[in-house]
């Protein structure tokens, strides 16, 4: 029996750098079982900082682009996951999915050297893979290992 691939849709405030970077590594680490989206509320361009990060390790945002939230209304997804507190607190409803909240720091708030400022990203890059890896891409997410996360 093949196994349906579930769906997510990532979004933060600009889908700029967080939500890209979940979606980017949900679609390479479990893809076989997900299908994943980002989308931001108001969308800007990709944060330069997040698209060198993520080509250090070998993932390409080259071809990604910000896109907005209101591409994907009326699409129902199984998880939609806020990765901000900004998204979280604006997010429209979307209908028949569960509602994740896990807030990151925002790469396009860092300050410093170029180079102080690309250490910073690593950690977030980091940070995200190994939620998007512990929380997704696990053996057989079972229903209730969100519950920490789900919105009330």
């Amino acid at each position: 029996m093949v196994p349906s691939i579930k769906t997510a849709l990532f979004i933060c405030t600009h889908n700029s750098a967080r939500s890209q970077m979940a979606e980017a590594f949900l679609n390479a680490l479990c893809g076989d079982r997900y299908e994943a989206k980002s989308a931001g509320i108001t969308p800007t361009g990709l944060n330069p900082y997040v698209v060198r990060a993520m080509s250090e390790i070998g993932v390409d945002l080259s071809t990604h682009r910000s896109k907005s939230i209101m591409e994907f209304q009326g699409k129902t997804f199984d998880y939609v996951v806020t990765v901000c507190d900004t998204a979280r607190e604006n997010c429209p409803f979307f209908p028949g999915e569960a509602q994740v909240d896990k807030s990151f720091p925002d790469p396009s708030a860092l300050k410093g050297t170029d180079e102080e400022i690309m250490r910073k990203v690593r950690v977030i890059r980091d940070e995200i893979r190994n939620w998007v890896e512990n929380t997704f891409c696990k053996e057989s997410l079972q229903e209730g290992d969100l519950a920490e996360y789900y919105r009330e």
